[in-house]
């Protein structure tokens, strides 16, 4: 009777914890859905500030104490003296009504990584829209942009993106570091100024598409495969079924297109470029990348924004998208494997740039 009443006990303890943990997942997924509304926030960070504080720190450990009090004393009575200066303008001014702004010219620094769907658009947008909310004529922007390309209709739009900035006029220079191919230079010759490190990567104007076909395997294991399509070329390869030379010459031809509309687009951005030359789907180092016209200048970004804090104020802009609570807490692992299956379905018909 003891020993029963004892696993009545376990037994009971053991739903309990079943129920708590179950009313716990519930409870993430309901404060995750119901924080769904703030999709994100922009983050500013003042690049010259953080160099001057960089500086500072170094010279903490370069000069004696007697040089560092008089350095920030000296920089005190600077200080001082703007602010006294800047409110007794804006004193004057609002006594007159005619209140105006002495801003320094800007420069916002953006950073694109992008993957091969290009889903950090979204936040690119977001950036953008900041910028020509504010932005003055004297202002401009520095993109730092690292990427080797990806699905046409996600660097299209990343790329449209970035030519809002020119139509309203504003000086946009993109920064290589490390690669901008295909689709990523597809992004980059909408820049007035392309600006490469010497070895990063340049170029690899082409499109490319690839697919596993198991055909042959289920064929030997007796497994059918069927695919239902109306139209005639809704479906032109596939992973499953047996491909025909006819479908595999119509998608040969939608690669041909693709890439004339690639090759259309660098034209009309850099109509200098000898396309016979450089679209040839060749990548080159940020060197040779120079010679060939393609970009403008060898430089690395650090040395843009260092020369930049000299006589503008910098400011890093990035759109942080606010993650729910159940995302975290989800199976990222499952997650990750599911979107690298729909992307191996979808790449055979999605020619990538």
């Amino acid at each position: 009777m003891e020993f029963l009443l004892d696993y009545g006990l376990f037994l009971a303890k053991i739903v309990t914890f079943v129920v708590a943990v179950i009313a716990l997942i519930v409870g993430i997924k309901l404060l995750g859905s119901k924080g769904s509304s703030a999709t994100g926030e922009l983050k500013v960070t003042d690049l010259c500030e953080k160099y001057k504080d960089t500086v500072a720190q170094l010279e903490d450990h370069l000069h004696d104490e007697t040089y560092l009090k008089a350095r920030d004393k000296a920089q005190a009575k600077a200080d001082k003296a703007k602010h006294k200066q800047q409110a007794k303008q804006a004193k004057k001014e609002a006594k007159s009504g005619e209140l105006t702004s002495d801003r320094k010219p800007h420069l916002f620094v953006l950073d694109f990584n992008g993957s091969i769907d290009a889903k950090e658009v979204s936040s690119l947008r977001e950036e953008i829209t900041a910028i020509l909310s504010v932005a003055k004529a004297e202002d401009e922007v520095l993109l730092r942009l690292e990427t080797g390309g990806g699905m046409v209709h996600g660097y299209g739009l990343a790329s449209s993106q970035l030519d809002r900035l020119k139509k309203a006029n504003i000086p946009l220079t993109i920064a290589v570091d490390k690669v901008a191919a295909s689709g990523g230079y597809m992004m980059a010759c909408v820049a007035d100024k392309i600006v490469s490190a010497p070895f990063a990567i340049v170029g690899s104007i082409g499109v490319i598409a690839q697919i596993p076909n198991f055909h042959k395997v289920l064929k030997k294991n007796d497994i059918e495969f069927e695919q239902l399509t109306a139209g005639e070329y809704k479906r032109t390869l596939t992973m499953f079924g047996e491909n025909s030379d006819k479908a595999r010459d119509k998608f040969k031809l939608e690669l041909e297109e693709t890439h004339v509309l690639f090759k259309d687009f660098i034209h009309e951005h850099r109509p200098a470029l000898d396309l016979d030359k450089v679209a040839t789907g060749e990548h080159w180092f940020g060197s040779k990348a120079f010679e060939l016209g393609l970009v403008d200048e060898i430089k690395t970004s650090d040395d843009l924004i260092i020369d930049a804090t000299k006589q503008k104020a910098v400011l890093a802009l990035h759109y942080v998208k606010k993650k729910k609570l159940s995302d975290k807490f989800a199976g990222t692992a499952a997650k990750t494997a599911d979107n690298v299956f729909l992307k191996l379905l979808s790449r055979g018909q999605r020619p990538i740039v």
